[in-house]
């Protein structure tokens, strides 16, 4: 299910923008029992984790994420163990962090990692989840499936969604991204990955312009 979209429209751009905005909690952050940095391709979560422990908002840091087609080559050893390494040379001590490098998706990135903190003798009340600034939601719905109990706050890199665009250097990939996150909020209740989130009216109508006009890569099949 894949097309390739004419150059972005500002029109496209605006419906883009109304759906990173949504994907972001908006929580305010406070201090939690631990962070959880979940890998992907994006070394900003590293970056965000390692700044939380500076500002004594966690003093343990998980970070967990095997490897996937799209970050095996930029993580060869995995995402987990190259976050781990980013943030040691951010500062953040070694006995302070975690790492869990075998989770393949959100739903094991949080069993695993809270199998991890249990062997630690870890059994946090309050989880910081350390995410893309796009995939906060659709990470937050997972917790409150698979981990119910914890108490969960939401951070990412403070990018607007222009500056995210920039950092990642391809707006059209960025768009696909956010389109397939989105995608995943509303299907994955449904197959039991996650709870149910609200969906504003015109978040779902910008969702539906940008999947007609082709930005199609990152939906599920």
């Amino acid at each position: 299910m894949t097309s390739t979209p004419p150059a972005i429209t500002d029109a496209q751009r605006e419906q883009a923008r109304q759906i990173w905005d949504y994907h972001q909690m908006g929580h305010r952050l406070r201090p939690a029992d631990v962070a959880i940095g979940l890998g992907s391709h994006d070394l900003g979560v590293a970056t965000t984790a390692a700044g939380l422990y500076h500002q004594g908002l966690a003093k343990v840091v998980v970070f967990t994420g095997g490897n996937s087609p799209t970050t095996a080559k930029v993580f060869p050893r995995g995402e987990a163990v190259h976050y781990a390494e980013h943030a040691i040379a951010l500062g953040v001590p070694d006995h302070a962090i975690l790492v869990e490098p075998k989770a393949a998706n959100t739903g094991e990135n949080i069993l695993f990692s809270r199998a991890l903190l249990d062997q630690a003798g870890i059994q946090p009340d309050t989880v910081l989840l350390v995410t893309k600034p796009y995939m906060q939601r659709r990470s937050y719905a997972t917790v409150r499936k698979v981990w119910p109990e914890v108490e969960v706050v939401c951070a990412s890199e403070d990018l607007a969604f222009e500056d995210y665009v920039a950092s990642i250097g391809d707006e059209t990939l960025v768009v696909d991204m956010l389109v397939g996150d989105l995608q995943r909020v509303v299907e994955y209740p449904r197959l039991g990955f996650a709870v149910e989130q609200d969906m504003p009216g015109d978040v779902g109508a910008a969702y539906a312009e940008l999947v007609a006009s082709g930005f199609t890569s990152r939906l599920l099949a």
